[in-house]
């Protein structure tokens, strides 16, 4: 009998964000027949079509929402065995190239999407439980963590691959050893617990042990097709982290704002409340906007003054961002 060898596809997802109203926004697109979770824009790369991965994701993005794309960035490659798959499918693997694109939200674009099965969703609808801007969510403690620490306790299966950390000391280090302690860049690693609990339907579709054996799934967020919500935590976890030392939120930005409009899109994207006088300083001292001579009314308060990203200072130094998280 001959061997058996598994076909493989190149898929290609984009995680598209944009900051509106003080909110994180993604593209996520619908299925017309409501049968399937929400998904991120993503096809297949077809070789023959595509020269490049960047050409074809950027060609899947406007067949799917309408939308072009200016500044993207490659993520990671996703190959785990169970994504883009059903119980019993024969099918070949998807193995995924995961982009981050930013970009800016416009009525227009709203209109777009609409008509494409496309819409703009706040990304704290999907990680409800990374959104600390009103302190810290209940969720963690009278949900998450309870599930997590029973989780926790139980010895891992025998065909568990083995760890360097064990299940307590890894919930430890993804969610803080005490309630003040959050480090906002471990978005990933708070989902993958949460998915390798069983926790979440994601688990429950590709078949995993943890989530059969629960009589109930609880709702820690909205679902998404495939792997596609892991998708959206890495590219939170690398927003977050690169926030802090490259000028990423000016493509968020128009092309003037006010100092206000410029702290709630850093932390719409932190999931942290700054204070203002402390932010402030921090964007003085870095250099990275400069004043018009405009101002803006929009507010209906006083005047406040409008300012602009100088793009001068990526020529001037190497480390241009605002470390605004606390551990």
């Amino acid at each position: 009998m001959p061997d058996q060898k598994a076909a493989i596809e190149i898929g290609l997802n984009a995680v598209i964000v944009a900051v509106s109203s003080g909110m994180p926004q993604i593209v996520e697109v619908n299925d017309p027949e409501g049968q399937e979770p929400d998904s991120l824009p993503f096809g297949p790369f077809d070789p023959l079509h595509h020269r490049t991965f960047e050409i074809g994701l950027r060609t899947w993005v406007e067949e799917q929402t309408a939308l072009r794309l200016g500044y993207i960035e490659q993520l990671y490659t996703f190959g785990d065995r169970g994504r883009h798959r059903h119980m019993g499918d024969a099918g070949p693997h998807m193995v995924s190239v995961g982009y981050l694109a930013l970009t800016r939200q416009t009525p227009d674009s709203e209109k777009m999407l609409a008509r494409h099965h496309s819409a703009w969703r706040s990304w704290y609808d999907y990680f409800p439980w990374e959104d600390w801007r009103d302190g810290r969510p209940a969720l963690l403690d009278t949900e998450i963590l309870p599930a997590l620490q029973e989780w926790a306790k139980e010895p891992p299966p025998k065909d568990t691959p083995a760890r360097a950390l064990s299940r307590p000391e890894r919930l430890r280090l993804a969610f803080g050893s005490d309630p003040t302690v959050w480090d906002e860049e471990r978005t990933l690693d708070r989902y993958e617990l949460l998915y390798e609990a069983g926790l979440v339907p994601e688990a429950l579709h590709d078949g995993r042990r943890a989530a059969r054996n629960r009589d109930t799934l609880p709702a820690f967020g909205r679902p998404m097709r495939f792997d596609h919500r892991r998708v959206l935590a890495t590219a939170i976890s690398r927003l977050r982290a690169k926030l802090k030392y490259r000028p990423v939120v000016f493509e968020l930005m128009p092309e003037t704002f006010t100092l206000t409009d410029l702290q709630r899109s850093v932390e719409a994207i932190s999931g942290r409340h700054l204070h203002k006088q402390n932010f402030r300083r921090l964007v003085e001292n870095a250099n990275l906007v400069e004043p018009t001579g405009a101002t803006s009314t929009a507010t209906g308060g006083r005047p406040a003054a409008l300012f602009r990203f100088r793009h001068e200072i990526l020529t001037e130094r190497p480390a241009l961002g605002l470390r605004v998280g606390g551990r």
